[in-house]
């Protein structure tokens, strides 16, 4: 962890982290008046920190705390205790002056885009210049690099209503990077779009980070979102972090239930319905223990399920499983059976090579 310093900002400000960490959240918690005064706990006890340049995913189901940790960010909420500090200054300590100058470093994208119906797409994208004050000809020279960049340059008077979803959001994330910011803040950007539009949209995101250094945080409740682009990712459950880490660790070896359940469909963890539905903790005379097996490392690629039949006679019965490359590195998971009396020598044969291995139970 960075100490923190006294140095100043360009602005004057004091800045309280080196900027490599270009967000950072120490201690953070955040509580509303409920019904009747009663408190409600958004977030409790959030350490995270963002390198400068990198992409980092929040992932948690609905009610887990993302959006208020992302409003948190840009300043639309004060923490109820510990510090948001974006780009050396911490966020809820500022004048709402400055407050405004720094909100020029955060750009932010929606999943419903907020676009206003009345401007076409390149006004749309000129209101933050607008704001803030840039004079007519920076504004229509910085509005037509940007509707290059997210290759809209033909759309240019064209208002929301005549452009598809997809276009839409480029027209949000041209406008979230009018103001040159240093942090981009997505919030389900790609939720209300279909997986083709999806996917155009994080590759435009990946270009973006990787052509312009801007650091990313982005709060979905997809891991499909979080392995296309994240290298770091926060699993939010219940107003806490539960799980944090590189992706391709925590796509691997996931260690909370949570992280579990949401890697059950992407990665091929869930047992197939008509095994799960006969599953028990106990073995069975001449039935099959079902083993879920990790790929990962030196041995992701071996074929170790045929070795095991040629050196060991086993025969196993492959019910589920995937095979991938996160983060540029081959990985995948098997969920296979194997006969009762041949349980311990597969383990044994399946630990000299370094794979994860559980036993989820067995089946008659």
């Amino acid at each position: 962890m960075n100490a923190a310093t006294g140095y100043l900002d360009p602005q004057g400000h004091q800045r309280l982290v080196p900027a490599e960490q270009i967000v950072r959240l120490e201690g953070v918690s955040k509580t509303f008046a409920g019904r009747h005064g009663a408190p409600v706990t958004a977030l409790e006890g959030i350490d995270l920190a963002v390198p400068q340049g990198s992409v980092l995913g929040v992932i948690g189901r609905s009610g887990a705390g993302k959006s208020t940790l992302i409003r948190l960010v840009n300043g639309l909420e004060k923490p109820s205790s510990g510090r948001v500090i974006v780009d050396g200054a911490d966020i809820a300590a500022l004048p709402e002056a400055a407050l405004r100058h720094a909100r020029r470093s955060i750009g932010m994208i929606f999943q419903h885009f907020n676009l206003l119906s009345s401007r076409t797409a390149a006004d749309n994208i000129a209101l933050p210049l607008e704001v803030a004050g840039f004079d007519k000809a920076a504004i229509k020279s910085r509005v037509g690099e940007l509707l290059a960049l997210v290759g809209l340059s033909d759309k240019h008077n064209r208002y929301p209503a005549e452009l598809s979803g997809g276009q839409k959001q480029r027209v949000g994330i041209a406008r979230a990077l009018a103001t040159n910011p240093k942090v981009l803040l997505s919030d389900e950007a790609t939720s209300a779009l279909d997986p083709e539009t999806t996917r155009s949209i994080l590759d435009l995101l990946a270009r973006i980070n990787a052509e312009l250094g801007l650091t990313i945080l982005l709060i979905t409740h997809e891991m499909a979102v979080i392995r296309s682009i994240a290298r770091e990712v926060a699993v939010i459950e219940g107003g806490r972090i539960v799980e944090k880490g590189n992706v391709f660790d925590v796509f691997t070896r996931p260690q909370h239930e949570v992280t579990r359940s949401f890697l059950a469909d992407e990665t091929g963890r869930a047992l197939p319905a008509y095994v799960a539905s006969r599953i028990q903790p106990e073995a069975v005379a001449g039935g099959q223990a079902i083993l879920r097996i990790g790929f990962r490392g030196p041995h992701a690629t071996d074929p170790v399920l045929a070795r095991l039949a040629r050196d060991l006679d086993i025969e196993a019965n492959i019910l589920a499983g995937s095979v991938d490359e996160i983060a540029g590195r081959p990985c995948g998971i098997l969920v296979i059976g194997v006969p009762e009396a041949s349980l311990g020598p597969t383990l044994t044969f399946l630990k000299q090579y370094g794979l994860d291995t559980e036993v989820l139970g067995h089946v008659a």
